[in-house]
């Protein structure tokens, strides 16, 4: 084998990060999305995938013809879209969290399959529509430990069956759509407190209780004809106590392949995350990948590192050349499932109906799966002369928080003077445990108390050390709160709905999207009105 072989074989197992938009000025993370010329040389170089982020469901509709068109062969095209194409690319549906599906199970377990069906069409559906072809979701860890930093709403159920049974949904939703799925993080991430984009969790479970609580999720996704499966980066001393799971031959090889006997593709999760770059340089964290069993390399901290590690351990022999054909094969099986009519495009209507936004039947769902999961109690007032504390990571910045937000134009709209929090600023913050927030920083007026808390990667776990439940008995004891939304995190609001007096109006949902921010808004100036969840005209849903 040539050297220039070696290096094509290499380059088609990685899949590496661009930015949705056209420009490189719009990079939003520069530091992980590649230039243009980088990309094109990589692509023509034969990498064989791309995973996505950023700019709106238009534009990446044209970015993925471009980056097919810098290839000489058919690409992984990818994206994190757990929760909908809209969640990474505005203009498509942004749906509620799978975890609302998962507190639905307990008690309509029927409708909460369909829904979680339906979820997976409308994710598929939009994915072709825009050119993706592999959606990098279900994420099938149970999270079952609320103060899992990362995965938490991410997650379809709290218990193994729910997990199953939602997830499998899911996967024939989006796969009747015509995309691939991938089942993720292997072997299971949910009963972590750490975040594995910060640093390398410790899970220290045996055999027996994984086989009880992380793997049955996974071995359901694979009796349903999963394709792929990501792995976790996550140490696992009772499987191998020096490397990883993604590093691991025991965990990759032995367990996956040969106990659950899974022969689909097996992903790294991406390689830029600190559980991975603290411990390994980009190249030999590439090559330990494939060693233990991965197909496929996702976001090496370094591409050409990766490409340079990979040829010489084929030409040492340390990776044999038949293991690295027959992961080749696996990514070529994978796009030969696809089907092979693509979407209809019109050069002048690149996104066709999705050029108008989502259909009616997405809109409808996204409306139904926000309603299905609100909770309310307390007695609602009118919300005359408040404050709205609204706390949210990354504040204005958010992009959960566009200047036409309701949490930012519902009550600008009403004359309420609004103060953000970005979960890292001190200022209202007083350091007496007792009283928490300093009032005098905050007027004199009632506070309706807008919560945006959930596990979000690199800062997840920021709101942890949050002081809301003294906050909660504060604002009581001051007669100062007049209404409460949480909206992410179902564990937030466990903790806070029992802390509050019965004439406090309060509303959780755990999506926290500007859709979701309307109807918890609504909710907490409006009775709860009897109507079926699909009843709301998709119009209204989404204007203030």
């Amino acid at each position: 084998m040539t050297e220039s072989e070696r290096r094509r074989l290499a380059a088609e197992l990685l899949v590496i990060r661009a930015s949705g938009t056209l420009s490189d000025d719009q990079r939003r993370y520069p530091r992980w999305e590649l230039p243009n010329p980088e990309l094109r040389r990589l692509l023509r170089e034969g990498v064989g995938g791309v995973i996505l982020l950023g700019g709106s469901a238009a534009e990446l509709s044209l970015r993925t013809r471009e980056l097919q068109a810098w290839a000489d062969q058919p690409l992984l095209l990818c994206a994190d879209v757990e929760e909908g194409v809209g969640q990474r690319f505005e203009g498509a549906s942004w749906l509620a969290p799978p975890l609302s599906l998962g507190r639905l199970h307990g008690r309509e377990p029927q409708r909460a399959e369909e829904l979680a069906e339906r979820y997976g069409r409308c994710i598929g559906r939009e994915a072709r529509a825009v050119g993706l072809n592999w959606v990098l979701a279900p994420v099938v860890d149970v999270n079952n430990n609320p103060a899992n930093p990362v995965i938490n709403v991410r997650a379809w159920g709290e218990d193994p069956a729910t997990v199953s049974t939602l997830a499998t949904a899911f996967l024939r939703g989006a796969a009747a759509e015509g995309v691939l799925c991938c089942a993720k993080h292997f072997p299971g991430h949910g009963d972590t407190d750490q975040d594995s984009h910060l640093e390398l969790p410790r899970l220290s479970h045996d055999r027996p209780r994984l086989d009880a609580v992380e793997l049955p999720p996974f071995r359901a996704l694979i009796s349903a004809g999963v394709p792929a499966v990501m792995t976790a980066h996550l140490l696992l001393p009772a499987l191998d106590q020096e490397r990883p799971a993604t590093l691991s031959a025991a965990v990759l090889t032995d367990l996956l392949r040969l106990d659950l006997g899974f022969s689909g593709l097996v992903v790294t999760d991406a390689l830029v995350m600190e559980g991975i770059t603290a411990h390994w340089p980009a190249g030999e964290a590439a090559v330990l990948a494939l060693e233990a069993g991965a197909d496929l390399v996702l976001m090496p901290a370094d591409a050409d590192a990766a490409i340079e590690a990979i040829s010489a351990a084929l030409e040492s022999g340390r990776l044999p050349l038949e293991r690295l054909e027959a992961s080749r094969q696996r990514r070529r099986q994978a796009l030969a499932q696809l089907p092979n009519h693509p979407v209809e495009r019109d050069d002048a209507n690149p996104l066709g109906w999705l050029s108008n936004g989502p259909q009616a039947c997405d809109r409808t769902l996204a409306v139904e799966l926000i309603e299905t999961g609100l909770e309310r109690q307390g007695v609602v007032q009118p919300l005359e002369g408040v404050r709205v504390l609204l706390r949210i990571d990354g504040g204005p910045g958010s992009v959960l928080l566009p200047p036409t937000a309701p949490a930012l134009s519902r009550p600008a709209a009403r004359g309420w003077p609004l103060t953000v929090l970005d979960g890292v600023s001190p200022t209202p913050w007083s350091g007496d445990p007792a009283e928490p927030l300093a009032l005098e920083r905050l007027g004199a007026e009632r506070l309706l108390l807008l919560l945006f808390i959930r596990g979000n990667p690199f800062r997840g776990s920021m709101a942890s050390c949050e002081p809301w439940a003294a906050v909660i008995e504060q604002l009581q004891r001051a007669g100062r709160l007049a209404a409460l939304g949480v909206l992410g995190s179902p564990y937030v609001w466990d903790e806070l709905r029992p802390l509050l007096d019965p004439g406090v109006a309060a509303v959780y949902s755990p999506a926290q999207t500007p859709l979701a921010q309307q109807l918890v808004l609504e909710a907490l100036e409006s009775p709860a009105r009897p109507q079926p969840a699909t009843s709301r005209s998709s119009a209204s849903a989404f204007t203030d």
